[in-house]
């Protein structure tokens, strides 16, 4: 009973896993409300789930089914992490533009003291 209550529930938690990955891979970078955070959060509930699951689970005892779920969310995690460090690249670059443009606004034109430093190099 065990071996088929861990079976409905590796199946369960690899299903909702798989929803969560193809939602964020879908929304981030098109979707200005996507909450990437939240998306994290849940998608990290589910691998921790899935570890606990495997620690009490015989790898013999996998279905054949699951192990080839789990090749399909390996390369959608893949591309994830593909697109979660292209969306962290363009947000740190709008962030230093947003800081330069910042800075450039406070320069009242004068010049300050860091500028008349006289420098030996």
């Amino acid at each position: 009973m065990e071996m088929i209550s861990n079976d409905y529930r590796i199946k369960t938690v690899l299903g909702r896993l798989e929803m969560i990955i193809d939602n964020e891979n879908e929304r981030i970078g098109n979707d200005p409300q996507f909450d990437l955070k939240v998306s994290n959060a849940h998608k990290s509930r589910c691998l921790y789930e899935l570890t606990m699951l495997f620690r009490t689970t015989n790898p013999q005892d996998l279905a054949v089914n699951h192990i080839e779920q789990m090749h399909s969310l390996k390369d959608k995690l893949a591309l994830n992490a593909r697109r979660v460090e292209a969306h962290l690249h363009a947000v740190r670059t709008v962030a230093d533009l947003l800081k330069n443009a910042a800075r450039d606004a406070d320069g009242d034109g004068t010049y300050t003291q860091e500028q008349f430093l006289y420098s030996e190099t």
